[in-house]
């Protein structure tokens, strides 16, 4: 009779030890007092084989417990050819939770929402986009040409689709076609938030990136790697690598820059904003490290608003006449993150300079307060 029952209970637990592998459950966290909406939110891959180690990364779907509907996700590997995180977009009001399920399923065809790649045939260009939002970098075959540029450039936009293949296969992209359009002007400056090293009191230009890589390409986020050859920098011979990722529903990319340099361990850089001749709204956050500026309306084109937060303690914040920037410290060969981007008051979103400032303020808080996730 034991061995009886000693068999009946072994016939019990082998089907609940099946059972577990067949799914996961994540528990997403907002305990901050923002609301999160449409934000993208990364789970470590290994935390998820860990509960369903039989899962097919071709075969499985991310169910909503409470809707019941799929949940858009991503597999991103950051440059490794094994998977390093799950991405999901989700929403959250303040002080709640949302319990997704990973189970074997068909995963529906969501929408493309960020894209990045190199054009070539634009005098080397590199151009990134997600649904709110789009940027460029220019490239080496533009250098010394009356086009060149050091500083990111913004593609405003006015649709939730992708738009830089055809901007770039109409050619003239500096008209608004319905989508939006390229009216941001760089010139001679860090644009809308590029970084470079600031010694003996200037501004020291690199050339533009000269090689790029992609890690990942939507649809949630790309991330992709800028290098740029060794310039000298007032003295200080420098290399520098830009690892950008854009997410999805984000006016800001995150940046992390990585310095090679010889001589010194540490060594001043600035993030730029192009500051207009006609008047803006400028905001200077020094303790929290966030730049905003609401630029001028330019007619029929419209308004776009620039900011970047520095996530290292920023030495001074200041304005010339062409650039507002934030001074902070870097060290040789040690990666410094911000984050930098823009808006567009035509795309109806952010519409005025208190919202922008508003914005920028509440990516701040919510880096500060991460959602906190959990797999059983």
């Amino acid at each position: 009779m034991k061995m009886i029952k000693h068999l009946i209970g072994f016939a019990f637990v082998l089907p609940l030890s099946l059972l577990a592998q067949t799914k996961a459950t994540i528990t997403i966290q907002n305990n901050s007092v923002l609301e999160r909406k449409e934000t993208v939110a990364s789970i470590n891959w290994q935390t998820v084989l860990a509960r369903y180690p039989q899962i097919d990364t071709a075969n499985f779907v991310v169910i909503n417990q409470t809707t019941k509907k799929q949940v858009p996700f991503q597999l991103e590997h950051r440059g490794h050819s094994s998977i390093q995180n799950l991405l999901v977009q989700i929403s959250l009001k303040p002080k709640t939770s949302v319990k997704l399920i990973i189970q074997k399923g068909k995963p529906e065809t969501f929408a493309v929402k960020t894209y990045a790649r190199y054009v070539p045939e634009r005098k080397d260009d590199f151009a990134w986009e997600n649904d709110q939002i789009a940027f460029r970098a220019y490239g080496k075959a533009i250098e010394k040409t009356s086009e060149d540029a050091s500083g990111f450039d913004v593609w405003v936009k006015r649709t939730n689709k992708m738009i830089l293949n055809d901007r770039y296969k109409r050619g003239n992209y500096h008209i608004d076609a319905g989508d939006g359009m390229d009216y941001y002007h760089v010139g001679p400056t860090l644009g809308a938030g590029n970084m470079a090293p600031y010694v003996k009191d200037s501004i020291r230009y690199s050339a533009n990136y000269h090689q790029w890589k992609v890690f990942d390409n939507g649809p949630l986020r790309s991330t992709f790697l800028l290098s740029y050859d060794a310039w000298d920098a007032g003295g200080i011979k420098v290399k520098a690598t830009k690892l950008i990722s854009i997410d999805a529903g984000s006016q800001l990319n995150r940046v992390e820059n990585t310095y090679t340099f010889d001589g010194n361990k540490t060594m001043d850089v600035v993030v730029g904003l192009s500051k207009r001749e006609k008047a803006g709204v400028i905001s200077l956050n020094e303790q929290q490290g966030i730049l905003g500026y609401w630029e001028p309306t330019f007619g029929e084109d419209g308004t776009t608003g620039v900011g970047s937060i520095v996530t290292t303690p920023v030495k001074n914040m200041f304005v010339t006449n062409t650039q507002i920037l934030a001074k902070t410290t870097v060290t040789n060969n040690e990666p410094i993150i911000y984050y930098t981007g823009a808006a567009w008051n035509k795309a109806g979103k952010i519409t005025d300079a208190k919202q922008w400032f508003n914005y920028l303020d509440n990516f701040y808080l919510q880096l500060k307060n991460p959602l906190i996730t959990k797999v059983e």
